[in-house]
């Protein structure tokens, strides 16, 4: 996920200050002292902890979990049963490109995971495996798995209540199905009432986050990343002057993309996610080849860890909090953010996409979440091993330092790496952000050519922003609203649950009836055009 929701107080790649020049860090320190208090406030109560077994973890992660696991059950584990039927939709096996909607299901699932893995899947890793020890990857691994299924549910819904418009684009998302879903099922005043108020309130968490933390967050650490790569304060990156002429530049570059719509956000995420996926598996695998015969053990250590929990904060139950945490907070599932890039997908049978947006959580969480865990793992660093121990006497957890600890065993220059990876993940997560809170706003504010640029230009605008002021309580606050907004979504998912089920045996009733047939999308294409 963006790295601004796995709590930033936890991650030392939050290394970059913000302005150092007077004026600049005034007007900083100005906003911050307006939004700290109510930030602290709305932290303590999404983030309040509750005691499990002598443990204390976020209630907020419990209802994700929760959620989760009786979704996989009412659905019967659409992620095991139907992962193949998934990859196949994914590849344009059961859809044409005559069917209503805006871009492929390739480009939909790229759009939504270029949101969701970011810095959270390398620092918040780390964090993960440092407090819960090896044995929180085989959890986060589970909750992973377990929010495939949320992500299924979500999506479907997503596109069974977009919304089409004359000139061909479509809208989606919790505003649509918490507003129209709810009134469908629940035709009365309360329940036309009760789903415009949960769609509204959707609404502004998803601005308010897309302009802070998918976007202020994401530029700040880039320019820290780039800045300590580079020499720091005294190199070339030095102070505010470069900060802004960077995130000018940044901004234009973003701003390229975000004008172009839901379309062109697809066909850059589509290249631009397997390009950074690949660069950071690649350097993934090459330390664990260096590392092959110890892989097993680690393997073992991970297992083991999970129901011994030896050494680590809390035991057991600390190893399986902090998994689960980490999972939640990486992949999204159950928060509402997903489903408004997965809408725009081209399809007449909304089940369709959900299958594909189950793939979603298995990229982020079970492949690049479990290859970061496990190259830490099997490095076995001094520092990490340092830092676990500085984990159980309650200081606070290492993030990106440990895992940056276990590539430079094998790969010495592999900050520059990260730097690279941090400026991927960084830039696709603010396009897919950028889309995201351009829904919301136009849900808010009206839908029209110039309500559309006025919200590209602020956005870009906060991109510049971002790049020279750190604005940490701002941060704090979006983070907050995001996770707040999974407790509406959710309760409008577990409302919404049978109308997903009459999608699912829609789209089978299709199948069998030869209606909807597996073809190669060239087949299709052929088919289409006779």
């Amino acid at each position: 996920m963006t790295a601004a929701a796995v709590v930033p107080a936890e991650l030392d790649v939050l290394a970059a200050g913000g302005a150092s020049s007077g004026a600049l860090a005034a007007v900083e320190d100005a906003i911050d002292a307006v939004f700290t208090p109510v930030a602290e406030g709305l932290s303590a109560v999404v983030f309040a902890e509750i005691p499990l077994l002598g443990v204390s973890f976020p209630w907020i992660v419990g209802w994700l979990i929760l959620a989760a696991l009786i979704f996989t059950v009412y659905f019967r584990a659409p992620q095991f049963r139907n992962f193949g039927l998934a990859v196949r939709i994914a590849r344009g096996r059961y859809t044409g490109d005559d069917e209503p909607g805006e871009i492929p299901h390739f480009h939909a699932l790229t759009s939504a995971v270029s949101g969701t893995v970011g810095l959270g899947n390398i620092a918040g890793v780390g964090v993960a495996v440092t407090i819960g020890g090896a044995g929180a990857t085989f959890w986060m691994i589970v909750a992973g798995l377990l929010g495939m299924c949320t992500k299924f549910v979500e999506c479907t819904l997503g596109v069974r209540y977009r919304e089409h418009h004359p000139d061909g684009t479509v809208s989606g998302g919790p505003m649509h199905y918490l507003r129209r879903g709810i009134a469908e099922r629940f035709p009365s005043a309360f329940g036309r009432n009760l789903g415009k108020l949960l769609a509204g309130l959707a609404a502004v968490f998803i601005l308010f986050f897309g302009v802070a933390g998918g976007n202020m967050f994401q530029a700040n650490q880039t320019f820290a990343q780039l800045s300590e790569v580079t020499g720091g304060e005294a190199g070339v990156l030095g102070g505010d002057g470069a900060a802004l002429v960077f995130g000018v530049v940044l901004a234009l570059v973003v701003g390229l993309v975000i004008f172009g719509g839901i379309r062109s956000v697809g066909r850059v995420t589509s290249r631009l996610v397997p390009a950074m996926a690949l660069v950071y598996v690649v350097a993934c695998l090459t330390v664990l080849l260096v590392n092959l015969p110890l892989v097993p053990a680690a393997v073992g250590a991970i297992t083991s860890g999970a129901f011994t929990g030896a050494g680590v904060a809390g035991g057991v139950i600390g190893a399986l909090i902090v998994g689960f945490q980490r999972a939640a907070f990486s992949n999204e599932a159950g928060l509402g953010s997903a489903p408004i890039a997965h809408s725009a997908v081209r399809t007449r049978h909304p089940a369709t996409e959900g299958y594909v947006a189950l793939l979603e959580p298995f990229v982020d969480t079970v492949v690049i979440c479990t290859m970061t865990a496990l190259t830490i793992v099997v490095a076995d660093t001094p520092y990490w091993r340092e830092a676990q121990a500085a984990a159980v006497a309650g200081q606070d957890p290492a993030g990106v330092t440990v895992t940056s600890s276990a590539f430079e065993t094998v790969l010495p220059w592999f900050p520059y790496v990260l730097t690279f990876a941090v400026a991927l993940f960084a830039i696709s997560t603010m396009i897919t952000w950028g889309y995201y809170g351009q829904k919301a706003w136009t849900y808010l504010f009206g839908r029209s050519t110039l309500s559309e640029r006025i919200y590209q230009v602020v956005f870009c605008l906060f991109v510049v922003i971002g790049s020279v002021l750190t604005l940490g309580a701002v941060l704090d606050f979006a983070d907050a609203v995001l996770f707040l907004l999974a407790l509406f979504n959710i309760i409008g998912l577990y409302l919404l649950a049978p109308v997903v089920k009459e999608e699912v045996a829609a789209f089978r009733a299709a199948r069998r009836s030869g209606e909807v047939v597996e073809m190669a999308p060239a087949e299709r294409r052929a088919t289409t055009r006779t």
